[in-house]
């Protein structure tokens, strides 16, 4: 053996062919794999109550103890099978260790879920003799299948984002590869071993080797369920928007009352301090902000009962108050690097009098700065991602990396919602009225919104519109 890795793991799923590659691996003079070591209904094997002397009680109490036990046992490199479903306390130590050789065993989910369903209805799992072998249809149902398929390539895709991010390496093994003995002395040699493969294991003969149609008793459903399914994500809406933080400093927590806003930039943040402040009979300045996690955690512990609210506004009245208050003004809320950016990339200087003289001209220049919002999100400016132009979809995503808001509101619903809001945290009886929003300056939306400018907010902020189900922007009264 090599001293690249001290132990393996198996990473593979049932019905992938994972027996198989495990007892071809044993056949190797100084390479052991014991089983599935951490499935949560046995240890290793089915029947088993031990695994190198370790039971199965024991590894429940502390799995990092078997972890040990085979990375230390004799005969070699030793290692173990890992589907999405076993013992998750352990992934994070097998994934980060580069010590850990990461083998990854595919097969077409299709076929994989046909011959699970088979094995389920006749109980047969493995296969050493033909005349004993059992037979059943399976019954395709594309609900399970799609629930199978996404639980498996969201674990097969959080394996590879954790060992790109770790710098690390996998071999890779697809169903069809396991027949060809080349590729399995190929593994042999990147684990180590100083043995090859002469022949491949006889013991397991594959179980269903019928054409795909002829193993379901409804193949007319399951070619029209597939047909209509998009596997290959054609229509997924793309997403170059960078990850955000949970923003925890923005959050803004009530004097007295168990509430805590989080506000998404650019949506009616002023108005909901102020509305906080009239609630406690305070100045704005009493308002809690400026939190780190700790401090936060410390008020969610102090307030029982507490509710967490988040705003959100449609995505073009938000993007247009972003640049009425970011690029035309010059107050605390005005953007400099971003007016840089605009005149630099896209060419657009800001009037010297702060504004246009036309709603014409303001409207031009706000098309231009949408363009510019898309390019900054997908980073295509030299400028950085900026908060204010993030997706709210972006946003709350963020909040959820500390903490989730129990609420999510929409602007027009304020008047309706707070009162509620309070009840529901036990906290007024009759609240103030939410301030009336001052319209944007120096035109309002009113003036320049068209077609055209709906068609492209709803470019940018695809995913908000998708998600959140906005349609045509309505002025403030109309809704």
């Amino acid at each position: 053996m090599t001293d690249m890795f001290d132990y393996f793991v198996l990473f593979a799923e049932m019905r992938t062919g994972s027996n198989f590659l495990e007892a071809n691996l044993n056949a190797l003079a100084d390479v052991q794999c014991h089983g599935e070591a951490f499935n949560a209904n046995f240890i290793g094997y089915p029947k088993y109550t031990e695994l190198l002397g370790v039971s199965q009680a024991e590894r429940d109490a502390a799995p990092q103890k078997l972890i040990s036990t085979i990375r230390a046992a004799a005969g070699g490199l030793n290692g173990f099978r890992y589907f999405h479903d076993h013992d998750a306390r352990v992934f994070d130590t097998i994934i980060d260790d580069p010590r850990c050789a990461k083998i990854i065993l595919t097969r077409n989910p299709l076929d994989s879920y046909v011959s699970w369903k088979i094995a389920a209805a006749t109980g047969q799992w493995k296969l050493t003799n033909v005349k004993r072998r059992r037979t059943s249809l399976a019954h395709f149902d594309a609900q399970e299948f799609d629930d199978r398929l996404n639980t498996i390539r969201g674990f097969q895709e959080k394996i590879l984002k954790r060992l790109q991010v770790s710098g690390q390496t996998a071999f890779y093994l697809s169903f069809d590869d396991l027949r060809d003995i080349d590729i399995l002395n190929g593994l042999a040699a990147w684990l180590g071993s100083a043995d090859r493969l002469e022949r491949l294991d006889q013991k397991l003969k594959p179980q269903n080797p019928a054409a795909l149609s002829d193993r379901v008793d409804n193949p007319d459903e399951m070619e029209q369920a597939l047909a209509q399914a998009d596997y290959f994500q054609l229509s997924r809406t793309p997403n170059f928007e960078p990850r955000r933080g949970p923003a925890v400093p923005d959050h803004v927590a009530a004097a007295r009352a168990p509430l805590l806003f989080m506000p998404v930039p650019g949506g009616p943040t002023a108005e909901i301090e102020e509305w906080l402040a009239l609630l406690d009979d305070v100045p704005r300045n009493e308002l809690q902000t400026g939190m780190n996690q700790k401090r936060l955690r410390e008020w969610l512990k102090s307030h029982a009962g507490h509710r967490g609210f988040t705003v959100l506004r449609h995505p073009l009245a938000r993007a247009h108050s972003v640049f009425c208050t970011a690029i035309l003004s010059d107050g605390p809320a005005a953007e400099p690097k971003m007016q840089e950016g605009l005149a630099r990339q896209f060419k657009l200087k800001p009037p010297r009098n702060g504004f246009w003289s036309t709603a014409e001209e303001h409207r031009h220049a706000f098309s231009v700065f949408l363009d510019f919002a898309q390019a900054n999100m997908a980073g295509q400016t030299a400028l950085a991602p900026q908060p204010a132009l993030c997706s709210q979809a972006g946003a709350l995503s963020g909040f959820a990396k500390f903490t989730v808001p129990d609420f999510v509101l929409r602007e027009e619903d304020l008047t309706r919602m707070l009162p509620v809001l309070c009840a529901l945290a036990g906290y007024g009886d009759s609240p103030p009225p939410l301030p009336v929003s001052r319209p944007d300056e120096p035109f309002p939306l009113t003036d320049i919104c068209d077609a055209a400018l709906e068609k492209k907010a709803a470019q940018v902020y695809r995913r908000d519109y998708l998600l959140f189900g906005f349609g045509g922007w309505r002025p403030p009264q109309a809704a």
